[in-house]
């Protein structure tokens, strides 16, 4: 059976979700595609499946028509699901929401999905998102709804054991907007380090390509307004391969993974740091209470308030015995819950539901 997995661009959340049910489906039997309308960067990471990349109508056709395809799932773009039945394309289409940013970005464009989803699709999709699910429930009654957390291979992106930074590091992941909230990052790392600890160092993993030059002439100037100049390594485009290592570093040099997010659907740094070992201190962004249960496999601040962020960071760095608890309790809650078998029993499950 073969699945066509479309988006965007192969960045992100979803590119990593793309590349890790491409295995947990393989498992079962079932054989995903991937289709994204553009690169912004020459890094693709390898799917282990086929990967398509064009906008082209006639390209798009062509891919539909001799793909075989069992069901197609649509990320974000419901504007697809009109489009790819124009383009002849009569099996089952899904439409996936991994997240929409702001709260009300989310409900304006699932407002605006109402008639495509209701006239070309099958069936809508998230990975247990709770402002997500409200949203389906009060807008799409009658439309099949399925909410699953995302899949994981605990085994393929592990722990690794490598030489112990003697500073704390303390990472962040995202893209340079506002969803990701990365000024209150840049603000606790400074406080920390002028409060806290002078020797503490900041990574922040990102893709420049993903951002406006107005947003990032922001960023630099906050930068050199805080100092951090000397604490502070970017990042950029980091191939997913090499971020266990990082996070593993993180988390044996006493740092952690600080996750600023105004909302988030599921997001997948989070589970990486916390099969790495590198404990979460995060918001509370929706999408993320699925993995992090606090001061059992992760904690979390306030978002706004910086002072109970310092709190949070300062007792997950300085109490040892909770500390080893949390990066314990965080490993077992996501081999258990996040696990690939567990996720192609659900997407077969939703596929049989809609008679595929």
């Amino acid at each position: 059976m073969n699945i066509l997995f479309v988006f965007y661009v192969p960045s992100g959340g979803v590119e990593t979700l793309n590349r890790q049910r491409s295995s947990a489906l393989k498992k079962a039997n079932m054989n995903a595609h991937f289709l994204y309308y553009k690169k912004e960067r020459d890094l693709v990471n390898d799917h282990g499946a086929p990967v398509y990349i064009t906008n082209e109508d006639h390209e798009i056709s062509g891919i539909l028509s001799t793909g075989n395809y069992s069901a197609v799932v649509i990320t974000s773009d419901y504007l697809a699901l009109q489009r790819f039945r124009n383009l002849g394309y009569t099996g089952k289409m899904i439409l996936e929401i991994q997240g929409y940013g702001p709260k009300e970005t989310a409900r304006t464009e699932m407002t605006k999905a109402v008639p495509y989803v209701t006239g070309y699709g099958n069936g809508l999709l998230n990975p247990r998102t709770p402002h997500i699910e409200q949203i389906f429930q009060e807008l799409y009654p009658s439309t099949p709804k399925f909410s699953y957390n995302n899949c994981f291979d605990t085994a393929a992106f592990a722990y690794a054991p490598l030489p112990k930074n003697q500073n704390p590091i303390i990472g962040w992941t995202g893209r340079i907007e506002d969803n990701k909230n990365w000024r209150e990052f840049l603000l606790i790392g400074h406080y920390l380090i002028t409060l806290h600890n002078p020797n503490i160092k900041l990574y922040m993993f990102e893709d420049p390509t993903l951002s406006t030059a107005e947003e990032r002439a922001q960023f630099q100037q906050q930068i050199q307004a805080l100092g951090l100049q000397g604490s502070l390594t970017i990042h950029q485009n980091i191939p997913n391969e090499n971020m266990k290592n990082f996070f593993s570093e993180i988390g044996d040099s006493g740092g952690f993974l600080c996750s600023t997010s105004k909302v988030e659907g599921a997001p997948y740094a989070v589970l990486e740091a916390m099969t790495c070992r590198c404990p979460v201190l995060t918001t509370d962004s929706d999408g993320v209470r699925s993995s992090v249960i606090h001061n059992q496999t992760g904690k979390y601040y306030q978002l706004g308030n910086i002072q109970n962020a310092l709190e949070e960071a300062k007792d997950l760095m300085d109490n040892s015995v909770l500390r080893e608890s949390i990066r314990n309790g965080a490993l077992q809650h996501v081999k258990t819950n996040f696990s690939p078998e567990l996720y192609a029993s659900n997407f077969a499950a939703m596929l049989q539901s809609l008679g595929v």
